[in-house]
């Protein structure tokens, strides 16, 4: 079930959050950096999304399993538990996600995170050439999704 995150479940979604960005970036950043994503930095990071236009949703199974925002045409946060990954969760959050969209889909993805690269292009995303660079050899592109 995919139902928007109420005040009482926020610390649950976020640390569904915390563990799981910690889980995708380990290998990228140092271990203090990984060590500050707490879930309740998380919270607030989260509460920022919100205040400012993002809708959280959350996946749950029996148990939480996984969230992911929308803002506008904008997929955002999109994160399941590791534990919990290929299991059809991000699929689903994806798809749900693609509902609440205002417009084409739009979502960004690290150039390291192979597994969501090919969820998304799986589901028709292409790569639009945007790209942020954070280093030489990691930046986050731009994935629109291909309505052709």
């Amino acid at each position: 079930m995919i139902q928007p995150v109420t005040a009482a479940q926020l610390m649950q979604a976020a640390a569904i959050h915390a563990e799981s960005w910690r889980d995708s970036h380990r290998g990228l950043c140092s271990p203090a950096f990984l060590a500050q994503h707490t879930p309740q930095r998380q919270k607030a990071y989260l509460e920022a999304a919100i205040a400012g236009g993002a809708a959280l949703y959350m996946l749950t199974d029996g148990k939480p399993v996984g969230i992911v925002t929308v803002r506008g045409s904008c997929i955002e946060n999109l994160y399941v538990l590791p534990a919990e990954q290929n299991k059809g969760y991000g699929s689903r959050l994806l798809e749900f996600a693609i509902g609440q969209c205002s417009g084409a889909p739009t979502l960004w993805v690290l150039n390291t995170n192979q597994g969501a690269r090919r969820l998304y292009e799986r589901r028709g995303f292409r790569a639009t050439g945007q790209i942020v660079r954070h280093g030489d050899d990691l930046y986050e592109q731009e994935f629109r999704l291909d309505t052709n």
